[in-house]
């Protein structure tokens, strides 16, 4: 019977109400503003991790496939550090699932990396609290920082050069106000540019990311306003134009690349007529094609039901806000 150490971890992911996009250490995913997300009920990443003694490498299966050498890197890279954390030195097996396509722009690393960073010390024996294991996750992927916790989130940047001010922390309980979230999928095709890449490429080459560094923190203050608040109004015509902002950098980066394709915008136009006809709605994009709407319970039937009219959309799929962190 061999010796080893396991555990499970769920974690959901979350879409940015006010966007993270540049990084000012990028080894240590340190981020140029401070954002704000809601964690979804409806998508999340499950993850098993298994040390062993008689591993000679680490192995990562993701969706029941095993990763590419790229992904795997990535992986062992981040084990290295929670192996440098317990004192022990023995490589693991990762198993993790995806409920929802992965790199379309669904947050797919925010969930996996916050469930890794949970299975991954609770297996080698680490008891880490919440903000212990969102400035861990942080060191995978940027936002899974905020995946840790459910509801409403804010992740804050933080000055010192450590990142040791640098985690995520709730603003409010998914039951304090729900919204709804419309997640409308036009593409699960991979995305030809990664949002670490494109990051990387807005915050080195494009004349227009200091407009979005001009801006950004007012747009998180009012966003949290609103939040608290509970402002709807105010809260989608902030996160609208934030999300345009930050896909705005993208054009001006060299070379340019847009995230969009032709049903992204076809989603956004019937967004602005479901507002003129006097719904309120309100759309939001990560890195990626796909579309969140933002709308009120009670409209969220008219809403999704509009969305599935337009041809080139794939799939709806409607959240609320979701939990945080769970160990299964």
């Amino acid at each position: 019977m061999g010796v080893y150490l396991k555990a499970t971890a769920r974690a959901h992911t979350n879409i940015a109400l006010i966007k993270y996009w540049g990084k000012r250490d990028e080894s240590l995913f340190l981020p140029m503003n401070n954002s704000l997300s809601i964690t979804l009920d409806k998508f999340h990443t499950t993850t098993a991790v298994e040390f062993c003694p008689c591993l000679p490498v680490d192995l990562f299966i993701m969706n029941n496939q095993l990763a590419s050498s790229a992904e795997m890197a990535k992986i062992t890279h981040f084990l290295d550090r929670v192996r440098g954390m317990s004192g022990k030195s023995w490589h693991a097996v990762v198993h993790s699932t995806n409920n929802f396509p992965t790199a379309a722009g669904f947050a797919s690393s925010a969930s996996g990396y916050a469930a890794l960073a949970a299975a991954a010390t609770k297996a080698i024996g680490l008891d880490l609290g919440n903000k212990a294991l969102s400035q861990l996750a942080r060191l995978g992927s940027g936002s899974a920082c905020r995946s840790i916790y459910g509801g409403y989130v804010e992740w804050q940047k933080g000055e010192k050069d450590d990142g040791t001010d640098s985690f995520a922390k709730p603003v409010l309980e998914g039951g304090d106000w729900d919204l709804s979230i419309v997640s409308v999928l036009v593409t699960d095709t991979p995305k030809t540019v990664s949002s670490r890449e494109g990051m990387k490429r807005t915050v080195e080459t494009s004349p227009f990311y200091s407009g979005w560094l001009d801006s950004v923190e007012a747009d998180f203050l009012h966003a949290k306003e609103a939040l608290i608040h509970h402002d709807f109004e105010l809260l989608g015509s902030i996160i609208e134009s934030n999300a345009l902002k930050m896909h705005a950098t993208t054009l001006g980066a060299n070379p340019p690349f847009m995230y969009w394709n032709s049903a992204t915008l076809d989603v956004i136009k019937e967004v602005q007529s479901l507002r003129s006809g006097g719904i309120q709605a309100y759309f939001t994009i990560d890195a990626g094609p796909n579309v969140k709407v933002l709308c009120q319970p009670k409209d969220e039937q008219a809403v999704r039901e509009s969305l599935e009219k337009l041809p080139n959309v794939q799939n709806t799929y409607l959240c609320h806000p979701g939990p945080g962190l769970t160990y299964l």
